[in-house]
């Protein structure tokens, strides 16, 4: 399961409302167990987390979350916009600060690499853990099956899969999948009680994949009694893009879509028409729930919108708000949509885990990371 929690949702500048663009993405295992009772009681440190970009104020905003800097695994920077990365300085500073010691995976462009160099030197910011930098260009420049891909070993069992797609903005902006794999050996303990052999050791040694001996002699093979379940679960969240359709190909079989929609259909056509020469290269919602509509996307959340819209959500107004938002998403979309508020927290679950239930269900609205604060 992935759990997302919108730490930014606004484009461009703060709002009262809303901080600039950033993600969160814990990435839980509901087979430990520990997390068989309650998924807030999972230890901390079987709790890795994906950060996706980080606009300024966002270490302040995981002041608010039970988020923790010790169990970051990882961080993804879609493009060189300030709302998107302007607050990765102070985040790494303070996780220095805060005694962080291990490695940190940072996917991003080669320019973040230069403007945290250029930080170092000026700061004299010091980090006391590793940053293993790959640059999204050497990760597309790639052949084969590896291009942009990166794979994080969370633990034996868990792993995840980041793809990276190129998407169309006025600098080079990309889209990651993010793909859960949590494998688990299942015990036939029916086929092993038929045959006669009780609950002890040897059953624990089965599915630890190891073959053993009875006491009377028989051997028992571990693959004759042991299967492979694996969980499969997979979001893809985009950066700045005016082209949803750079995305066709990474929603396929994705469990959820995350797009910026910046501006309703009708606020994009005037601001295109005022400056001609200018062109934000951003889509409106109604863009994006027209591509969601026609590749099949059964769970949509927008995010990163214009600074212009009200969070309240009231089509009968005459301010722009997320009523109108919504409204032009709906006109052509009839999935799951959602409209990202900060500190919204959304639970995604892989079919595996849902074989009886509807596609719209892979994906529940948990309610404000606030409100769970101690």
């Amino acid at each position: 399961m992935l759990k997302l929690t919108f730490l930014g949702t606004s484009a461009g500048v703060p709002t009262k409302q809303r901080n600039v663009t950033a993600l969160a993405i814990e990435c839980l295992n509901p087979f430990l167990p520990s997390s068989k009772q309650s998924h807030s009681n999972q230890n901390k440190k079987s709790r890795p987390w994906l950060l996706i970009d980080c606009g300024e104020g966002t270490q302040q905003q995981l002041l608010h979350t039970k988020l923790s800097l010790h169990q970051l695994a990882a961080i993804c920077i879609t493009h060189v916009h300030g709302d998107h990365c302007y607050g990765l300085p102070g985040l790494l500073a303070s996780a220095a600060m805060s005694g962080r010691r291990d490695p940190l995976t940072l996917i991003a462009p080669k320019a973040i690499a230069t403007l945290l160099d250029a930080l170092k030197l000026t700061t004299e910011l010091y980090l006391p853990f590793a940053i293993d930098f790959m640059a999204i260009e050497d990760l597309l420049s790639k052949e084969g099956a590896l291009k942009g891909m990166v794979t994080l070993n969370l633990d034996k069992q868990h792993q995840l899969l980041i793809d990276i797609h190129p998407l169309s903005h006025r600098v080079s902006s990309h889209g990651f999948g993010i793909t859960q794999h949590i494998s688990r050996r299942l015990l036939n303990t029916d086929k092993l009680t038929a045959e006669g052999i009780p609950a002890g050791v040897l059953w624990g040694q089965l599915q630890q994949g190891k073959d053993v001996i009875t006491d009377n002699g028989r051997q028992l093979r571990s693959s004759e009694y042991v299967s492979n379940d694996v969980q499969r679960t997979r979001v893809v969240v985009a950066g700045d893009n005016d082209t949803p359709d750079c995305l066709s190909a990474a929603v396929v079989d994705t469990d959820l879509l995350v797009h910026e929609a910046t501006y309703t259909t009708d606020v994009l056509a005037k601001i295109q028409a005022k400056n001609p020469e200018f062109d934000p290269m951003h889509s409106s919602a109604y863009l994006v729930g027209r591509f969601a509509q026609d590749n099949g996307v059964k769970n949509l959340i927008l995010t990163h919108f214009s600074a212009r819209y009200q969070s309240f959500d009231n089509l009968d107004s005459s301010a722009p708000n997320m009523g109108h938002i919504r409204a032009d998403a709906q006109s052509v979309y009839q999935g799951s949509l959602w409209l990202a508020a900060d500190f919204a927290q959304y639970m995604v679950t892989g079919a595996a885990d849902l074989a009886d239930s509807k596609e719209h269900e892979h994906v529940q609205y948990l309610g404000d990371a606030r409100d769970y604060e101690q």
